[in-house]
């Protein structure tokens, strides 16, 4: 049956990878979005497609965010600032646009009094903080705190068990795992997650909070240094410079597929069972940070290698990748794109852009607040 659907912040890269999908399977598509330019240089992007009306607007603006729910079944809250650096001194704006914005809307659904079948809440891997660990040496299982800056000060990157000290090994993280926020960003997707989930079980609405974990594909914003890391190495590969990579590269992460993140969010639309539940979506399969950058210079076919500072940055984890079994049993969800296929459609994207490095304009605002040393 088709629905009218509302995504927020549906003009980016993985919104207008879903507004695709539902506009495929016959629904009808509104987005909410105030095009900023750290993420659309250019304004309306070329690739949104104009079967979606389009409401250019702010998620904080009540009036706006009244007129594009008129009518519309179920919501899509995508609308928020993203990165973990950036939000550790643009704290008011990223507070305002993803915690202040989701209230508002939120209050906008109540006071329309209208009866929508469901919500979906893009939320965050970054909620976990550190993933999940086990000690091989005294057996046990371990969630160990966030790494203090006296700790990455010292190059000492492994988080290490509290009763033995052995280096703890990571292990795929499920929803269970306490919340461990390290950063401005992590604490305003939790916002946007625990709202959302008690105005669903307040007012019986249908709620369905999927923890994305870390998303690449066609459309990241190439030009915006603060967004995901395979296009942050890609802009630098492509303008001939090398991948800077914090660390010593070998932090473990879960680099899933745009593709497969359209796919979860649709079957969220479509299964009850999902409904008040927080969901893992990612691919299952760990891959380091510099597997990442080598293989995107494979596909790209840049001899390019990339530069391993050793350097620390707040607000960063060591590893966490996903525990999938729930969304596999709640959603019938199953990964189908590899980082081999996925990297290769990446490469042929990019072939076509012309992106501008930003990454030195990074390190530099993060440098000045003392964020990365």
């Amino acid at each position: 049956m088709s629905k009218h659907v509302l995504i927020t912040g549906g003009a980016g890269f993985v919104g207008s990878h879903l507004a695709d999908g539902l506009l495929q399977a016959g629904h009808r598509v509104r987005v909410l979005d105030n095009l900023t330019p750290q993420v659309h240089l250019g304004g309306v992007p070329e690739y949104l497609s104009r079967n979606v009306e389009l409401i250019r607007d702010d998620v904080r603006d009540a009036d706006a965010i009244r007129r594009a729910l008129r009518g519309i079944d179920v919501v899509y809250h995508f609308a928020a600032a993203v990165g973990v650096g950036q939000s550790m001194y643009e704290i008011s704006r990223y507070m305002s646009i993803n915690t202040q914005g989701t209230a508002e809307l939120l209050q906008a659904i109540l006071d329309s009094k209208q009866t929508l079948e469901k919500v979906v809440v893009a939320s965050s891997m970054s909620i976990y903080g550190e993933g999940r660990y086990k000690c091989l040496e005294c057996g046990m299982d371990a969630a160990p705190r966030v790494r203090s800056i006296d700790q990455l000060r010292s190059g000492a990157w492994n988080p290490r068990c509290y009763l033995c000290h052995a280096v703890l090994t990571p292990v795929p993280t499920n929803e269970s795992k306490p919340s461990e926020i390290n950063s401005m960003y992590a604490l305003s997707k939790r916002d946007q997650e625990e709202m959302c989930l008690i105005f669903g079980r307040t007012y019986g609405v249908p709620v369905t909070a999927l923890r994305f974990f870390n998303i690449y594909g066609t459309r990241q914003a190439l030009s915006n240094p603060y967004t995901g890391v395979a296009a942050v190495f890609a802009s630098r590969m492509l303008n001939g410079k090398q991948p800077l990579i914090f660390e010593d590269g070998e932090q473990m992460r879960d680099f899933v597929h745009v593709q497969d993140i359209v796919r979860a969010n649709m079957l969220a639309m479509e299964r009850p069972e999902s409904n008040d539940h927080v969901i893992n979506i990612g691919c299952g399969v760990p891959i380091t940070i510099r597997q990442v950058a080598e293989k995107l210079a494979h596909a790209l076919g840049r001899e390019i290698l990339p530069t391993v500072s050793h350097k620390y940055r707040a607000g960063d984890i060591r590893h966490c990748f996903a525990d999938i079994s729930k969304a596999r049993k709640l959603l019938g969800y199953e990964p189908k794109i590899s980082h081999e296929c996925g990297f290769a459609e990446l490469a042929a994207w990019l072939a076509h852009q012309e992106p501008e490095d930003r990454a030195d304009k990074m390190l530099t605002e993060l440098a000045a607040f003392g964020l990365t040393a």
